[in-house]
This record gives C-alpha cells, sequence and structure tokens, in this order.
C-alpha cells in the first residue's frame, strides 16, 4: 500500500468514527428521552398530557399531586384554591 492510499484510508476511518459518535449523541434528542420539561403543581401552562403519562395517565395522582381535575369532555383544568407542591403550606 502506497503512502496515498494508507492517507485516504486513515482519513475515511476517522470520519467515520467521527459520524459514528456524533449520530450517536444525537439519538438522545429523538422524543423518547426528553418528554417536554416538567410539570408544576397548579399549573398546566406549556403542559402537554401527552408528554406527561405519569400525571396525565391517573386522574387519581393529577389530582391529588399536581391539582388538576379532568372535565367529562377530556380536557384538564386546574382545581379552584389550588395549593399544592413545594412553595405553598
Amino acid at each position: 500500500m502506497n503512502g496515498k492510499k494508507a492517507t485516504a484510508l486513515h482519513s475515511t476511518a476517522i470520519a467515520l468514527g467521527v459520524l459514528g459518535t456524533t449520530s450517536a449523541a444525537w439519538s438522545t434528542f429523538d422524543g423518547r428521552h426528553r418528554r417536554g420539561g416538567w410539570v408544576v403543581p397548579c399549573s398546566l401552562d406549556g403542559v402537554n398530557p401527552v408528554y406527561h403519562p405519569d400525571v396525565f395517565g391517573d386522574p387519581a395522582v393529577a389530582k391529588s399531586y399536581y391539582g388538576f381535575i379532568r372535565s367529562p369532555d377530556g380536557t384538564w383544568h386546574v382545581e379552584a384554591n389550588c395549593q399544592r407542591g413545594p412553595f405553598h403550606n
């Protein structure tokens, strides 16, 4: 193998290694690991219930820990006089 072929082979191996590492790093942004932030008790601002099945999958959890009530038509609301979470007594 002459010098040009060795250099080309070495450059190709480095490029493939960089591409493999980059694609592995970007795979964490596929939506499975980052599910829309967090849910704040007594606030539905910016919350998509689809991304938080641990909260909105069980209406009892949603009400007791976060103060959310599901209406008969399926929409979520904050219960009146909601005072839950670490910032309220």
